[in-house]
């Protein structure tokens, strides 16, 4: 991997702020889905994977894309769907990214780049190619990336996508989200190679195994991908190790781990140890951060209120965007 220098402490705080806010969300989720102030019966938690989108998205602007998965929640956050569209959407309200109608599994705002969210394992990957396909086409230098798991790669649509990406040298960034287990199934278990990195050689591209949970090393990583796409000399493949904290959704015993595991990782937890940090070397104060989350707190109190005020969608919502409609 290329030689960068280490990121600004303004980056530092951005990524923080992406971190916290994508945590304070799921904290909400989590208490409105218990106490049955939020309606769903499907909700998956990000929770210690927070990193690896805040760090890539500081690097991005609205105008590049995203596709993600439905355990993507963090991906949306980290990308700036506005807090009160995304609760709307979950709570399945008319004001909400797609009208109430996509639900938690699909939701999708183009203003700030999101452009898909798929209920398909693996199906991020060939529509990110499409995307980038179109930027490469169009000359803009709008980068794409693709967000999956472990589990993902295993399937024919990242071999397939990696290698029409290398083939037609597409601006896109394929990001493994490797949390260690595939919704129930350990990693060495499914997976016959050690790091999914070294799976990039076979297509040509480079591919980057970092720890997902270090912001300096994770944005290091993004930037060389992000600048090579940029400059039109292809696609990269990361691998981000990561852990997941919770289940693979709410009411998942998440017993799959040996004994000791998943606690000594909890221990490591990605965002107070950047809290730590920044407060060490000085570019916060405690109070400068108390104050950060504050508002985020406020962000999302608002946010929760805006969907519980918002209108469900009309009956004759059924019948629009279905089919295309002469304007």
């Amino acid at each position: 991997m290329t030689t960068l220098g280490q990121p600004d402490p303004a980056t530092l705080l951005d990524i923080y702020e992406r971190a916290a806010r994508i945590r304070k969300n799921d904290e909400a989720f989590h208490s409105a889905m218990q106490s049955g102030k939020l309606g769903i019966r499907i909700y998956y938690s990000p929770r210690g994977q927070e990193i690896i989108p805040s760090a890539i998205c500081n690097l991005l602007t609205d105008e590049d894309y995203l596709v993600t998965i439905y355990r993507g929640v963090h991906d949306q956050i980290a990308k700036g769907i506005p807090l009160n569209e995304l609760w709307a959407e979950y709570a399945g309200r008319v004001t909400g990214t797609c009208k109430g109608k996509g639900g938690p599994m699909h939701v999708t705002h183009p203003e700030t780049g999101n452009m898909v969210t798929t209920g398909i394992v693996g199906g991020s990957m060939p529509i990110a190619n499409g995307l980038a396909m179109a930027s490469q086409m169009d000359g803009n230098d709008r980068v794409t990336i693709a967000s999956f798991g472990d589990g993902a790669s295993n399937i024919g649509a990242f071999h397939e996508s990696l290698n029409m990406a290398s083939v037609w040298k597409l601006p896109v960034i394929f990001v493994c989200q490797n949390n260690l287990i595939a919704e129930h199934t350990r990693y060495e278990k499914g997976t016959s190679v050690e790091r999914i990195a070294d799976r990039a050689s076979a297509y040509g591209m480079p591919g980057i195994h970092v720890n997902g949970n270090d912001p300096l090393e994770m944005w290091k990583a993004a930037k060389v991908a992000i600048d090579r796409a940029r400059a039109g000399e292809g696609p990269t493949l990361i691998e981000a190790m990561t852990f997941r904290f919770m289940g693979h959704l709410i009411g998942d015993p998440d017993e799959h781990w040996n004994e000791g595991e998943k606690e000594a990782a909890m221990e490591r937890d990605p965002i107070p140890a950047l809290r730590r940090y920044l407060i060490d070397h000085g570019h916060a104060t405690e109070g400068d951060l108390q104050g950060l989350e504050e508002k985020l707190d406020q962000e999302v109190e608002d946010a929760m209120a805006f969907a519980a005020e918002s209108a469900k969608p009309d009956i004759l919502e059924l019948q629009k965007d279905v089919f295309a409609e002469e304007k």
